[in-house]
């Protein structure tokens, strides 16, 4: 909807303002990856590069710029793109993002085929993107990524809007903080924590999880009762415990018990 490819069934999608088809020179506006796979396989990934650049007025210089930063310059720049792999195909994707070098960038899924360096890679390049004062926008359906790249989320549901938030934010909607706490009187200082309203539950003899009650105060009941603590530990929801909890009324498709 924003590039223009689908119209919505109600109201608009802009840039800065403006329907996409009206910024002359696409490119210099907006750079997306929406499929990797949708490049001409008998081109290389220079020829790909050249053709949109000479088509929105972009120097040429520009082109071997974003093959060296993507890593697919020399040789890997003059083969045909019928022979990348899926990585190499997200890395030319991004490069044809970059461009134009615009002030909005929209990633579909852009970590799919990527090996953990490629990962790291694009987590670093997201990040600087939006230091630059840019918009970067990135859909993923993996939300150990973004909990590791995105500073808002906006998550969708069946087409309503579920959640438009801070991810710190989103995540604090999610269970409580669990506090892990190991100690070898495992038995005594659950009936203490149990007395002032914690919820106590085992994991193992000596690693009981306490919620309802932060590790400073723990601590201090520990303290107070003589109970020694090997370990103290407080976990927050992950990213995708709270997305998984506060979706779970629009899901479209859900797993069967297979057993």
């Amino acid at each position: 909807m924003l590039l223009g490819l689908v119209r919505p069934s109600g109201g608009s999608a802009t840039i800065s303002g403006h329907a996409f088809r009206r910024h002359a020179r696409g490119l210099r506006h907006v750079g997306a990856l929406l499929d990797a796979g949708d490049v001409h396989g008998g081109r290389s990934a220079r020829a790909h590069l050249r053709t949109l650049a000479r088509s929105n007025r972009i120097p040429a210089g520009r082109v071997e710029k974003v093959l060296a930063e993507v890593g697919l310059d020399g040789a890997a720049a003059r083969r045909q793109v019928s022979g990348y792999s899926l990585g190499m195909k997200q890395r030319l994707g991004i490069a044809t993002a970059l461009l134009g070098d615009p002030p909005v960038l929209l990633f579909d899924e852009p970590l799919n085929g990527l090996d953990p360096e490629g990962v790291l890679w694009v987590r670093g390049l997201f990040r600087r993107l939006a230091a630059e004062g840019r918009t970067v926008f990135v859909s993923s359906h993996l939300m150990s990524e973004m909990e590791n790249t995105a500073d808002e989320l906006i998550v969708i549901g069946r087409g309503e809007l579920i959640a438009a938030e801070s991810l710190a934010d989103f995540a604090a909607r999610g269970t409580a903080p669990t506090v892990t706490v190991r100690t070898p009187d495992a038995g005594a200082l659950t009936a203490v924590l149990a007395s002032q309203g914690a919820v106590v539950a085992p994991d193992g003899e000596e690693t009981p999880k306490v919620t309802g009650m932060g590790a400073d105060l723990i601590g201090e009941l520990a303290h107070q009762h003589g109970f020694l603590l090997g370990e103290l530990t407080t976990e927050h929801a992950s990213l995708e415990a709270a997305f998984m909890e506060l979706t779970a009324d629009s899901a479209d498709y859900l797993a069967g018990d297979s057993r």
